[in-house]
């Protein structure tokens, strides 16, 4: 049976990495540059990072969290960067597989609207092992909440559904909630001291506990 499920990650995986959707039939605006879906999974993962789209310089490189907001995400977990990309242990999938590109302000736009429907459900159908799901941001957290069955309330803030963090400790698979790790949020975070204090502990007991041989 796993070997089945194995070869479906594949054959999904491929036909992701393959896809040219938001280039060629796009759903509103063409992608501004060429696709590069970026991801990383495998049949044994017991983690999943459920994250927003890649950015600039994940989409230059092809690897998730390979910047600055990397850095604090690992910093977060606990973890090195060799831990961090061991796919064995560590699934990596964002709601948007490509860079979308920035916004008049200079922001990163939000997760194309193309790969959701497209590919998530499917995908996560072929992931059985996963036993917590890091949820970063709010288009990660609508959706991972909603597909477990703990629908979020529309007008919550991503605030709001963090320091909710316990109410998702008994779930199965276990959630939970973070803010992006970018430098945007820097304001946040001391503002909301208890998220150091109270969240990022457990947060880290947990993944120790997945990555442990």
């Amino acid at each position: 049976m796993r070997r089945v499920s194995g070869r479906k990650l594949d054959e999904i995986t491929a036909r992701i990495r393959a896809c040219r959707v938001c280039a060629e039939t796009p759903e509103g605006v063409k992608l501004p540059h060429e696709p590069r879906p970026v991801l990383r999974v495998s049949p044994t993962a017991r983690l999943l990072l459920g994250s927003q789209a890649p950015g600039n310089l994940v989409n230059q490189t092809g690897i998730p969290f390979n910047d600055p907001s990397g850095d604090r995400l690992r910093d977060w977990m606990g973890v090195d960067r060799e831990t961090f990309y061991d796919v064995s242990s560590i699934a990596i999938v964002p709601m948007g597989f490509c860079f979308p590109g920035y916004d008049a302000a200079g922001g990163d736009l939000p997760p194309r609207p193309e790969c959701r429907p497209r590919w998530h459900d499917g995908l996560f159908a072929a992931l059985p092992r996963i036993e917590t799901i890091v949820a970063i941001g709010r288009y990660a957290q609508d959706y991972h909440f909603a597909r477990l069955g703990h629908a979020l309330p529309r007008g919550a803030s991503v605030a709001e559904i963090v320091a909710r963090w316990r109410e998702f400790q008994n779930a199965k698979p276990l959630i939970f909630p973070l803010p992006h790790p970018s430098w945007r949020n820097i304001g946040w975070l001391k503002r909301n001291p208890w998220f150091e204090a109270e969240v990022l502990p457990a947060l880290r007991r947990e993944v120790a506990r997945l990555i442990k041989t």
